[in-house]
């Protein structure tokens, strides 16, 4: 997509709103693919989390992908995308056992983390297999909330746990079909990748029954002019290599799983938004745009980084600006960015905007949410609607009690 591409959506849609180039997710998909061509049996379920709109759910079908979900909601997503159950993973986190007894039923493939609902799921249904996501406290990611493989996670079944998983799996008959990992996002050294990955080959040789080695994602995607990435192409081939030499020690061929979401989305989207106003201080200049944290918060939650360009003047001369938000509280976008100069009714857009951004927004300050719109074959498609006053209270009740409901009449002066 060019800048006049861009701007011609947000004349149409109105700003603030999402695009999703389907021709970059398309590309890093077979790209993904290519880099692990060497696998007999390569499955990449797409991490819905990152960017959950239905058409794009079709798209990675379309694709061949299959889903990583967290909530049973995602997963009727995925159904209603028309993923077949069988391809679709569910890895929740400290959910209830009757969510997970509720996506079972479906046909989906369960994922668990922890040792007390392996045992009461085992125990109330032996004959489900089940796939089991282990911790190889590895510390990976670029930043403490987004690092989940940690002896401090939260997240999966230590390593130092595992003959507690075999007598679960002993004393309630249970199937494992397969071990997963995920050290976290942002993976920057390989290395550390392949040294969690040993960890998950030890841990395989424990279960006679597997079908898949799901390995998580977490691969970087740049987001600055000359920013570093994780290097999938020799990823590929040495976690090839090492995978396939493990398949013929266990005797057999399983399919080796990711489960990618930035890496797909991420560099796919763009956020738009419109400069509401140019405000000069004593030692900064602001540009306060028609958006807030509650349309794109990473940038406040985890100081993210986003490209941000100025797409209606992008050959004017360079200045420095704070890009700030509509939020009445600290809402900083960027600081002090070097930026084409910026007027008011400018459209400003930020790049990396497909992974948690839209799926992230709220409405905070009783705002609408965005629209979304896929941009494919060249043409703008709308995929989501923008929200109006209706949304915003479609849902309120009001409650059956007079003293708040009571109207004073104004007495006139």
């Amino acid at each position: 997509m060019n800048n006049s591409d861009l701007l011609n959506v947000a004349k149409e849609f109105g700003s603030p709103v999402y695009v999703y180039d389907s021709e970059k997710i398309t590309s890093q998909y077979q790209r993904l693919t290519s880099a692990f061509k060497n696998v007999k049996n390569l499955k990449l379920n797409y991490a819905v989390k990152a960017l959950s709109n239905v058409a794009i759910l079709k798209l990675m079908n379309s694709l061949g992908s299959g889903l990583d979900t967290v909530s049973l909601q995602e997963v009727q997503l995925g159904l209603m995308a028309d993923f077949k159950p069988e391809d679709i993973i569910f890895t929740p986190n400290g959910v209830s056992l009757e969510e997970i007894e509720e996506v079972a039923k479906l046909g989906v493939q369960i994922n668990i983390d922890n040792l007390s609902i392996l045992e009461q799921f085992g125990a109330r249904n032996p004959k489900i297999p089940v796939c089991i996501r282990i911790n190889p406290h590895v510390m990976a990611g670029g930043n403490s909330n987004i690092s989940v493989g940690h002896i401090d996670s939260k997240f999966g079944i230590s390593i130092h746990q595992i003959p507690h998983i075999l007598r679960i799996v002993e004393n309630t008959g249970m199937r494992v079909n397969g071990i997963h990992m995920h050290t976290g996002s942002d993976i920057l050294d390989i290395e550390v990748f392949l040294y969690a990955s040993e960890i998950l080959f030890e841990t395989a040789k424990n279960f006679h029954d597997l079908e898949f080695i799901d390995f998580g994602s977490g691969f970087k995607v740049p987001y600055k002019e000359g920013d570093i990435e994780t290097n999938v192409e020799e990823l590929g081939k040495k976690l090839t290599k090492r995978f396939n030499a493990f398949c013929k020690e266990f005797g057999r061929d399983l399919t080796l799983a990711f489960e990618p979401g930035k890496f797909l989305v991420s560099e796919a989207g763009f956020f738009l938004a419109k400069v509401n106003v140019v405000k000069q201080t004593t030692s900064t200049v602001f540009a306060g745009i028609d958006s807030g944290f509650n349309h794109l918060i990473r940038p406040m939650l985890y100081n993210s980084y986003h490209r941000i360009y100025n797409i209606s003047n992008p050959k004017g001369k360079e200045r420095f600006y704070s890009i700030v938000g509509y939020i009445c509280e600290t809402d900083t976008f960027g600081s002090n960015r070097r930026i084409n100069e910026i007027s008011e009714g400018d459209i400003l857009c930020f790049k990396n905007a497909g992974a948690y951004c839209f799926s992230m927004a709220s409405n905070y300050n009783s705002r609408f949410r965005p629209p979304e719109v896929l941009w494919h074959q060249g043409k703008a498609h709308l995929i989501r609607k923008g929200e109006t006053f209706n949304d915003l209270i479609n849902n309120l009740v009001e409650p059956d009690i007079p003293e708040i409901n009571k109207k004073e009449l104004v007495k006139e002066a």
